[in-house]
């Protein structure tokens, strides 16, 4: 409906407005076209073409022509692939191009060229848009970026990237870089202002600054250097001086020309002149050919003047005849000649008159000369003429114009102006001066130095050819001087050089070579080991063990022949030991001796039978009985003896064979019965006398056992058990007072019956005895001697000869004897004859032995004598000596020859006649050579003459002897050369001429009188008034006389301790213990002593009567080992069965110190016990239980009838110890085991007559094993009773299951860890022992007898001994004490003397160890230090003009000072320096004047370089950013006049890079406030003032300001801008807040400590402007507070003490209340005598109240009078309970 209606709208207007319609058409038109562009745009392609990466280059060739491809592809924008169709194939891109083959030879073909980094780049401006900081603090970060491109190496022509990328990534184009804040220029502070450049009228000052850093990284540009000011003195009195006459620079020296050439430079004068004229004549004439005509003519003339002038100059001294090469002058020319010089003959003729004159008379003098020679060469001999002539030749040499200098007199000039002070150059005279500057000067023409050619190549200075290190020559070639530099030319080059060589081994012999070698170790001892508390350093007899030993190592020549007598040994002679390369050989090792193994036996065995000595001989009748014992250990080294092995006893009847009863067999009742008596037969075995069975055969003669009669009871009989085994015998022999027995004992088992039974014996029939060991105690047995020393036997043909011998290993030579003493001793006897002991058993008394080698002392040859110092003797009598020695290189031994007493032989060196070295001669000085009068006779008042001029003099080079030397040994090792030249003065007739000056006259006493110095006027002077002016030329000077006063005072630290020279220690024997030195003792210390002169300067310690030092005894403190107990004894074994543990300790007794041996670890738990531990093994049958035979049976239940039922049966069990005897004695019980105790009590049933009776159960049989409860074990019995009628015996056989670990057992062995290396008790180190133990182990873990392992063959091969090393405790072992060292310094307070030490043996274990101190120090003795210095140039000088150019001088002088640097040098006579080389500051070039420039009123200039800055690094709080380090100089501008600072030059800067450098930092400083400003300043951190280098935005504000300005008095303005009052005021403020007035504060004066008013307190106002008067000393001791702000306020620290007061006062009030209202308040003190009845009296003269108030006082009475004094609690309590006796101590307080 809308629609229509806006259709019906459009109608009616249609018909209305048809202007409207067309327009709206014409919109729907462009909406239409609008609509159609956008469904073009909709309608764009929707798929594009995508392309893939280029693949690989291919191709048949390398290089261009390959192709690559690539894969195209359609593809939607939504990433998806479609056909190719709906792309635009107009646009598809290519998948084929060319492309360059790689192949590897391109490698060397191209690559990668790097460009330069360009400029850092800020990140911020790269990234765009943002915003660099403002302060910068380190820096900014940046990027700098380079071009990187392949190119052809050949060439550089540009290539694919791809080809370099084939072989090496593309190297990086960007870098992090860091822009460093801009630096500004920093400069120092202005110098004072220089004084006014003009005496009168407008001048100026000056003051200059010099730059310290330059402006680096953008940083802002230097300040002006200078600072002028204008200045006026006063005004001048007369017209000011415009005009200032200046010299120029000396010109160059020149030689004057001859008389002929300045004759023809005036001719060529002329001609210029008549040149000029005719010049000026052509331009005004008006024939122009004619002209050129005329000077063609002129210009001819000029040039044959010039030639001839040439040929003059030339040939200067050639005659008036014409030149020699024919040519003729012109005639005009001639004709001038010619008359110029015949009037010059005219001019000069009396002149030539008088010298024709002096010429006569030098003729006539030079042959007097000559004819006088003659005669005197006549008397020489020629040998003596040609020495002269040789000489006379050498002096001409040296002298000017000889060989090496060509002195040449000339002459130099100087231009002399007149200058305004605007600068500019006016006429000379405008300069009004009445004399001008002279001109001219004598001086010698430069000339460079002038060398020969190199000379051919010296031999090597290495003469011999060494394979192992070639080179190691030098070959020289030098030249010589032909001409010296002169007056300022070159200087000569090096006259010599060298280079490396090695000589050619076809050519040269091969170098000797020098080896190490050493002597013999020396003996091995033990007792350098051994700490200080070691027991063993008393007796160190049978030390053994570790030990230390030495040698000696020297250096010999290798190769060299060997003397014949010493062949057995490399006995060479010792050279130096520099002369050995390598390291040498160890001085020091360590050794082992082995320690004596004791002789080890075995337990006796038991006694043998009586048996024969010698059984195969029986004739003697004569028997032994016989113990033995066997050797366990054998003996090693020591005395090597065991003691005896058998002991032998008489006795009768011996036999050697006799039967043994090994078992009886079975009682067999007689005739068949069944019971009563019978027989036993023994069952026997025939034995030896060892025991051992042998052939019964051989026992034919002994007597056989017989049947042993027995009895088996009947029923009714008593019964017996079996007899037990003879007991061991009681004596191992008889005698009076003892004698052997043995018993065996039965029991009754059952009683016989009442009637027709045998009945039971009686208590002694139950027990037999027997008698054993009835043998006398009289043993006897063969007792050895120690073997005797080892003799020669004359059996064995040898010869004992230490050289020429073949040895054995064991280093024996041949074979002697060696015999023992045998003695025959009875025991507890002594010796008795030797028949009483078996002779078959007698030992050996002779064996043979090894002779060892005898050893003869060998001794090295005498090493060469040592050198004598090549420099000369000094001063004193002491003369240097040469040392020559040999070494021992084998110590005698074996009765070999000793060695020689001398080993050591020195002599004096020669004195040398003349010292070598070189020296320059000076020559006699020759006359004074002035400028040629023809230079300076237009100079006014100049003189023929007289005046300054020049002289020489020849130098030569000299030995010291005085012999003629080359020049170039001088330039070489002698001082600088001495100098040519010197400038003189021939006085003119009028000048006055005086001597030199005397010396002065010696003074009679120090301190007293004068001195005077004397000089005499010579020649005319003498007559001439004005040269008697005294005042002008003093005759005589005279000088108080110098006081000597010398004092001496201590300079320096005190030197360390140093001991005596010998305190080496000598060990036993005389030989030196390596490392014993004494380290620890009285020493001393050394302080220098300097010596001074009145004038606080260093002199020579002789003039104080001093030695050079004070000397004072120290103590180095001995060191001290840790000291621990002695060993105590080993514990039992921890188990008494099978293998456990001993232990042993020892206990800390002292601590080391200074150096001491360490402490071993110590135990961890109390770190003071140190423990040793080690396995030990029980023998399990050691202790066994012993039981006796059980009681009579007590019956509990009697059948009196029948004497039977149940009954008990007792015995003693005892523990005992078991021998090889059997159990010999009781012991405690615990050391049996208690499993294994047999019962002692036993209840059983008691047979009945006629009951069967069994023996006692036998042993239970072993359990097979393995264990198992299936398995049995059994144990039986015998009947030894039959039973009655109708009885049978009971089960003679018993069994039971077999159960682990409780009747059936496994075992195994157990091996034990390895105990600690045990050594010797002699030993203290080295090889020991370490053993461990094999346990046999129960399956329940118990120990048990090592047999029940063996019987089930558990036998393991193990090794229980081991060899084991213990380290030594080796302490640290120095060398000796080197030489002291030449001093630090030659002169000066801190020298020092040095001497050194090494390490020989480091410390191993726990020995000592090194001593902190390896080098020691003393002073050296003090000498001045004297030196040569210059002294401050003087003012630049120029002669006779006010400016320009001049000279300055300065001197060189002698100084001395104590060469610290902190002391200044004092000035002292130049005698004191003769010793001393003319060098200043190292520089041998003396320079004692130098050209200056002295600028005039109106010059500005700038002044010198300042000398170079200190490096200084470019760093951030001390952090070198990696910049470098630069340093910089400066020229300032200097103006003397104010008008011409226009025309001044620019201020110069210079900044170099250089090495090192240091860190500055800058920092704002500021002064206090002085009203309203302040000074601020920048400070470098090594607190020099500078301006610049600090940042600007944060400094300090210098000024501030009050608005309004506070103009109320004692008022200033503050800091934060407003106003405030002074000290002692206090502000009050209008309502506004401004200040309206300061007022006057009452203060509180506090007195500090030592105010004599302490004790008063007063308030009082305070005036500062009227201080109160104070005592001398007070001031600053009394501090004020001020409780008023400077607002007027109170302070908030007075509202704090108000409340501190408040609460103060409360407290005190609070607490004098309490005290008011107590009961009592008492301090109470018992009385000193003692209370009677025990009361403790407490009386109120005894107390002490400290405070009371009245009503407490009134309690204490009324308290008193009724109880008494009052107790404390705890006694009121006890009273009752007290003694008399008892005094309490107490001091309490009651209330």
């Amino acid at each position: 409906m809308g629609l229509h209606g806006g259709t019906a709208v459009s109608r009616g207007s249609l018909k209305k407005a048809p202007a409207l319609l067309l327009w709206r058409l014409g919109l729907l038109c462009f909406s239409v076209w609008a609509l159609d562009a956008e469904n073009a745009e909709e309608t764009k392609p929707l798929y594009i073409w995508k392309t893939g990466p280029w693949g690989r280059c291919m191709g048949s060739e390398c290089g261009p022509g390959g192709s690559q491809s690539r894969a195209v592809w359609c593809s939607h924008p939504d990433g998806w692939t479609t056909l190719h169709t709906n792309c635009d194939q107009a646009e598809r891109p290519d998948n084929q191009q060319g492309c360059f083959r790689v192949c590897d030879w391109h490698k060397d073909l191209y690559g990668w060229q790097l460009g330069a980094w360009n400029q850092c780049v800020p990140v911020v401006m790269r990234n765009g848009g943002g915003q660099r900081p403002a302060v910068c603090s380190r820096g900014e970060e940046g990027i700098q970026t380079r071009e990187v491109g392949c190119v052809q190496k050949a060439d550089g022509e540009p290539a694919e990237d791809a080809i370099c990328e084939y072989f090496e990534p593309r190297p990086r184009q960007e870098q992090a870089c860091l822009i460093p804040c801009p630096r500004d220029c920093v400069v120092s502070e202005f110098t004072p202002w220089t004084l006014c450049s003009k005496t009168c009228g407008m001048g100026l000052r000056n003051r200059v600054r010099n730059v310290l850093a330059p402006p680096l990284f953008g940083g802002s540009a230097c300040p002006n250097l200078t600072e002028f000011q204008t200045c006026q003195v006063g005004p001048c009195e007369g017209e000011e001086s415009l005009y200032s006459l200046r010299v120029g620079p000396w010109g160059p020296c020149s030689v004057p020309n001859s008389r002929q050439t300045r004759q023809t430079d005036k001719a060529l004068k002329e001609n210029k002149k008549r040149s000029k004229d005719a010049d000026k004549l052509s331009r005004e004439g008006k024939n122009q050919p004619r002209e050129n005509k005329q000077v063609v003519g002129v210009n001819k003339q000029m040039r044959d003047d010039e030639k001839l002038y040439k040929e003059v100059e030339k040939t200067p001294r050639q005659d008036e005849k014409s030149p020699r090469d024919g040519k003729k002058a012109s005639a005009p020319n001639r004709k001038r000649i010619k008359a110029k010089k015949k009037a010059d003959r005219q001019a000069d003729r009396p002149r030539r008159q008088k010298k024709m004159k002096n010429k006569d008379k030098r003729e006539k003098k030079r042959k007097e000369v000559k004819e006088r020679l003659r005669e005197r060469g006549k008397v020489k001999d020629p040998e003596t003429r040609e020495l002269m002539k040789k000489r006379r030749n050498k002096n001409r040499q040296n002298r000017p114009g000889g060989k090496f200098w060509d002195l040449q007199v000339g002459y130099q000039t100087r231009e002399v102006s007149c200058q305004h002070k605007s600068g500019n150059m006016e006429a000379l005279s405008m300069c009004s001066q009445e004399m001008l500057p002279v001109t001219f000067q004598a001086c010698v023409v430069p000339r460079d130095c002038d060398v020969t050619e190199w000379s051919e190549w010296s031999a090597c200075s290495k003469e011999c050819y060494d394979p192992n290190t070639p080179g190691g020559g030098q070959r020289t070639r030098t030249r010589r001087v032909s001409q010296f530099p002169l007056s300022g030319g070159a200087e000569c080059p090096e006259l010599e050089e060298s280079e490396p060589c090695s000589p050619q081994a076809d050519t040269a012999p091969t170098c000797t070579l020098n080896t190490w070698k050493t002597t013999e170790w020396t003996e091995c001892r033990v007792d350098a080991l051994l700490s200080q508390q070691d027991r063993r350093r008393g007796n160190q007899t049978g030390l053994c063990g570790g030990g230390i030993q030495t040698r000696e190592v020297y250096c010999v020549q290798a190769g060299a022949e060997m003397p014949s007598n010493l062949r057995t040994k490399d006995a060479l002679r010792p050279v130096d030991s520099e002369l050995c390369q390598g390291i040498p050989p160890n001085t020091t090792q360590l050794c082992h001796i082995n320690c004596p193994v004791e002789c080890e036996v075995s337990p006796w065995s038991a006694w043998g039978p009586c048996t024969f000595e010698n059984c195969q001989d029986q004739a003697t009748k004569k028997g032994f009985k016989l113990r033995k014992r066997r050797i366990i250990n054998e003996p090693t080294g020591g005395m090597g003896n065991c003691p005896h092995l058998v002991e032998a006893i008489p006795c009768d009847d011996p036999s050697c064979f006799e039967w043994l009863v090994v078992k009886l067999e079975e009682c067999v009742p007689d005739n068949d019965r069944e019971c009563g008596p019978g027989t036993q037969i023994p069952q026997v075995q025939c034995v030896n006398s060892e025991g051992l069975f042998v052939e019964k055969q051989l026992c034919r003669d002994a007597i056989l056992p017989m049947p042993t009669i027995c009895e088996v009871p009947c029923p009714k009989d008593c019964a017996l058990s079996p007899w037990t085994q003879w007991s061991p015998c009681s004596h191992t022999c008889s005698g009076k007072n003892a004698e052997g027995k043995q018993t065996r004992v039965r029991s009754i088992l059952a009683y016989n019956a009442g009637e027709g039974g045998v009945q039971c014996p009686n208590a002694s029939a139950l027990q037999e005895v027997r008698s054993c060991n009835d043998h006398p105690c009289t043993v006897y047995h063969w007792q050895t001697g120690p073997w005797g020393q080892c003799i020669e036997d004359s059996s064995f043909p040898y010869t004992n000869v230490s050289v020429g011998v073949t040895r054995t290993d064991d280093g024996s030579c041949a074979v002697g004897m060696q015999t023992r003493k045998v003695i025959c001793v009875r025991v507890n006897v002594g010796q008795v004859p030797p028949k009483k002991c078996p002779e078959s058993l007698r030992p050996d008394t002779v064996r043979p032995c090894l002779l060892p080698c005898r050893k003869d002392c060998i001794v090295s040859p005498y090493s060469e004598w040592s050198p004598c110092p090549s420099t000369c003797p000094g001063g004193g009598n002491s003369k240097k000596k040469q040392v020559r020695k040999r070494i021992i290189i084998q110590v005698p031994a074996n009765g070999g020859q000793d060695c020689p007493e001398v080993l050591v032989q020195e002599r004096d060196c020669e004195a040398r006649s003349v010292c070598p070295g070189y020296r320059w001669k000076t020559h006699k000085w020759r006359r004074c050579r002035l400028v040629p009068w023809s230079i300076r006779q237009d100079s006014p008042g100049a003189q023929e003459t007289c005046g300054p001029g020049l002289q020489f003099r020849a130098i030569s080079c000299r030995k010291q002897d005085g012999g003629q030397a080359d020049i170039e040994a001088c330039l070489k090792s002698a001082s600088p050369m001495p100098p040519l030249t010197q400038q003189c003065h021939l006085p003119c007739q009028e000048d006055c001429q005086l001597s030199s000056w005397s010396k002065f006259s010696s003074c009679t006493a120090n301190c007293v009188g004068v001195r005077t110095r004397k000089r005499s006027l010579m020649g005319k002077s003498k007559k001439r008034d004005q040269c008697k002016n005294n005042q002008m030329y003093p005759l005589s000077e005279t000088q108080y006389c110098p006081c000597k006063k010398y004092n001496a005072q201590p300079v320096g630290n005190w030197s360390d301790c140093i001991l005596p020279d010998n305190s080496r220690m000598e060990g036993q024997l005389g030989m030196k213990v390596q490392g014993d030195v004494k380290e620890c003792g009285q020493g001393y210390r050394y302080q220098a002593m300097a010596c001074y002169d009145q004038d606080s300067r260093l002199v020579e310690t002789s003039r104080c009567n001093s030695h050079g030092y004070i000397e004072e005894a120290c103590i180095i403190p001995c060191p001290s080992d840790c000291k621990l107990s002695e060993w105590s004894n080993w514990s039992r074994c921890s188990k008494s069965c099978g293998s456990g543990v001993k232990v042993r300790s020892k206990w800390l007794r002292e601590k080391p110190y200074n150096g001491g041996r360490p402490c071993p670890k110590l135990d961890h738990v109390n770190q003071a016990q140190v423990y040793e531990v080690v396995p030990c093994l029980s023998d399990c049958g050691q202790y066994v239980w012993v039981a006796e035979p059980w009681s009579v049976w007590k019956i509990s239940n009697v059948d009196l009838r029948s004497n039977c039922g149940e009954g008990v049966q007792t015995r003693k069990i005892r523990c005992m110890l078991n021998t090889i005897d059997g159990p010999s004695e009781q012991v405690e019980d615990y050391l049996c085991d208690p499993e294994e105790m047999p019962l002692g009590a036993r209840n059983s049933q008691l047979p009945c007559p006629g009951d069967c009776v069994l023996s006692d159960w036998g042993s239970w049989s072993p359990c097979p094993l393995p264990c198992n409860e299936n398995r049995t074990r059994e144990r039986t019995a015998f009947p030894l009773r039959q039973p009655g009628n109708n009885k049978t015996c009971p089960p003679t056989t018993a069994t039971e299951p077999c159960k682990m670990n409780s009747n059936c057992f496994h075992y195994s062995y157990n091996i034990t860890d390895w105990s600690t290396c045990q050594l010797s008790e002699k030993a203290v180190c080295g090889y020991g022992i370490k053993t461990r133990m094999l346990d046999c182990v129960r399956s329940d873990g118990k120990s048990v007898d090592p047999s029940f392992c063996k019987k089930l063959g558990l036998d393991r091969k193990l090794q229980m001994n081991a060899s084991c090393v213990v380290e030594c405790p080796v302490n640290c072992q120095l060398s000796d004490w080197s030489a002291w060292s030449e001093c630090t310094r030659s002169c000066g307070l801190a020298g020092k003397l040095w001497r050194r030490r090494t390490v020989v043996q480091a410390p191993q274990g726990d020995g000592r160890p090194c001593p902190y101190q390896m080098e020691q120090w003393k002073p050296c003795p003090v000498q001045p230090c004297y030196s040569w210095r210059y002294s401050a140039w003087s003012v630049c000088r120029s002669e006779g003009a006010r400016c320009g150019h001049g000279m300055r001088f300065r001197n060189v002088s002698c100084f001395v000072s104590d060469g610290s640097g902190q002391q200044d040098s004092g000035l002292v006579d130049d005698e004191l320096c003769a010793d001393v080389e003319l060098l200043v500051d190292g520089d041998a070039q003396i320079i004692l004047q130098e050209a200056c420039i002295i600028p005039c009123p109106g010059d500005c200039y700038l002044t010198d370089w300042t000398v170079w800055s200190p490096c200084q690094l470019n760093c951030v709080n001390g952090d070198d950013l990696g910049f470098g380090s630069v340093q910089v100089r400066s020229r300032a501008v200097v103006a003397q006049d104010p008008e011409n600072l226009l025309q001044c030059p620019e201020q110069e800067l210079e900044a170099r890079p250089c090495t090192g450098g240091q860190c500055f930092e800058y920092k704002w400083r500021s002064g206090p406030w002085r009203g309203s400003s302040r000074q601020v300043w920048c400070e470098r951190s090594d607190g020099l003032n500078v301006t610049g280098g600090c940042l600007q935005s944060s400094k300090p504000m210098a000024d501030r300001s009050c608005h309004p300005p506070c103009t109320k008095p004692r008022s200033f303005c503050t800091e934060a801008g407003v106003c405030g009052c002074e000290e002692g005021f206090t502000e009050v403020m209008t309502s506004d807040g401004l200040l309206d007035q300061c007022t006057v504060i009452p203060m509180l004066e506090i007195p500090t400590t030592g105010d004599n008013r302490a004790d008063v307190k007063t308030i009082r106002g305070f005036n500062p402007t009227q201080p109160a008067a104070s005592a001398p000393g007070r001031a600053g001791r009394t501090w004020f507070l001020q409780p008023f702000g400077p607002d007027g306020k109170l302070k908030t620290w007075v509202y704090g003490v108000a409340a501190g007061v408040f609460v103060l006062l409360v407290f005190i009030i609070s607490m004098t209340y309490l005290a008011c209202h107590c009961d009592c308040c008492l301090c109470c003190k018992s009385r000193s005598e003692s209370p009677p009845d025990g009361v403790l009296w407490m009386e109120p003269d005894n107390c002490t109240v400290p405070y009371t108030c009245p009503a407490c006082q009134k309690l204490e009475a009324d308290d008193l009078q009724l109880h008494g004094p009052l107790q404390p609690p705890a006694l009121l309590q006890n009273t009752q309970l007290q003694q008399p006796t008892v005094r309490a101590h107490f001091e309490t307080l009651i209330t």
